[in-house]
């Protein structure tokens, strides 16, 4: 297995480097994260420090993999630090950059694991999703989010939406690998346009996740061809257009006082901060909900930068805590109704 392993890493290590996209993203992150950003982009720029998490399925569950994990050093993540963390959510972390094999999917036997970012489960937590509850996941693939969910509450409805064909099959695919039968029936995928779901559903759910399609920093960096990758990077502007027609559409299909999680997994401010300041600025009707105790009782495990925002929390990748990029901001839809 270790061989393997090793093999994998480097393979990663092969991978090379876009130098349009590092010329892009000094000249933006230097300026957004000062002397932060030396340390994120070495280990962005080195697959070997990259870490992964281990999602134990609650519906096979793998007692002797868990025991395998604690002798190996590895720790439970957001153990007894959080007001909201069910006791059904389990994820392993190791402090090296130890991966697991994946596993492969086979017809009519659940899986007993899913490999991911540890900070992709920030935003399933801010999302306090309950018992009974009725959820949309707006642009849910490759289902990771979803799985997560499903692993802390068995929600009275859960619709899980993709607008890209391709990623739409990872997404149903993911779902049949973990999830048994019973709960597959409350769960609705969706192939629509998120953009029009609001309009389609209007004030239907109790909690939306709009996991963003954004510039996604770590592929970027290894875009193998430089001309897309500098077509993209001009294509980097209107994301946040998208970004918040999106978020216009979530908060359409909320419920008075439900509540909304948006996550990135990009360090932009262009399409984090700035992107919920305007969401804030443009609706009388949506609230700031004061996340920063997150930061405070995870910082072990996470380095947090600076959002100016108590709505806000931005995870970067360092040394030892590879974790991220992922931002992660909660909202909550009041009573009273309109635009500003």
């Amino acid at each position: 297995m270790l061989t393997r392993l090793r093999g994998k890493s480097e393979g990663k290590l092969a991978k090379q480097i876009c130098k349009v996209v590092l010329d892009h993203f000094e000249k933006q992150y230097s300026k957004e994260l000062e002397d932060s950003w030396n340390t994120v982009r070495d280990v962005l720029i080195s697959p070997s420090l990259w870490q992964y998490a281990v999602l134990l399925n609650r519906f096979n569950y793998p007692f002797e993999l868990e025991m395998d994990l604690y002798l190996k050093g590895y720790h439970q993540l957001f153990q007894g630090s959080l007001p909201y963390c069910p006791k059904s959510l389990k994820c392993y972390l190791s402090r090296t950059t130890d991966r697991l094999p994946s596993e492969r999917h086979q017809f009519g036997n659940l899986k007993k694991y899913y490999l991911l970012n540890a900070a992709s489960l920030l935003p399933v937590l801010a999302l306090e999703l309950r018992d009974g509850e009725k959820a949309l996941d707006l642009c849910a693939a490759p289902g990771g989010k979803s799985l997560a969910l499903l692993q802390c509450a068995w929600p009275g409805y859960l619709h899980c939406n993709e607008y890209d064909r391709l990623r739409l099959r990872w997404l149903r695919q993911t779902l049949e690998s973990f999830i048994p039968q019973p709960l597959i029936n409350v769960i609705k995928v969706s192939e629509s346009d998120g953009r029009e779901i609001g309009d389609a559903q209007p004030e239907t759910f109790d909690k939306v996740l709009v996991d963003a399609p954004c510039s996604n920093d770590r592929s970027w960096l290894f875009s193998s061809d430089p001309q897309k990758a500098t077509c993209r990077i001009h294509q980097r502007r209107n994301l946040p257009v998208l970004q918040m027609e999106l978020l216009r559409s979530a908060i359409k299909a909320l419920r008075p006082g439900g509540v909304l999680v948006y996550s990135t997994c990009t360090l932009s401010k262009a399409e984090n901060q700035d992107v919920i300041n305007e969401t804030l600025n443009s609706y009388s009707n949506v609230m700031p909900v004061d996340i920063r105790e997150i930061a405070r009782t995870c910082s072990q495990d996470f380095t947090f930068a600076p959002t100016g925002q108590e709505c806000g929390l931005l995870v970067i990748p360092d040394k030892g805590k590879a974790w991220g990029p992922m931002y992660v901001a909660k909202l909550k839809k009041s009573w009273s109704t309109g635009k500003r």
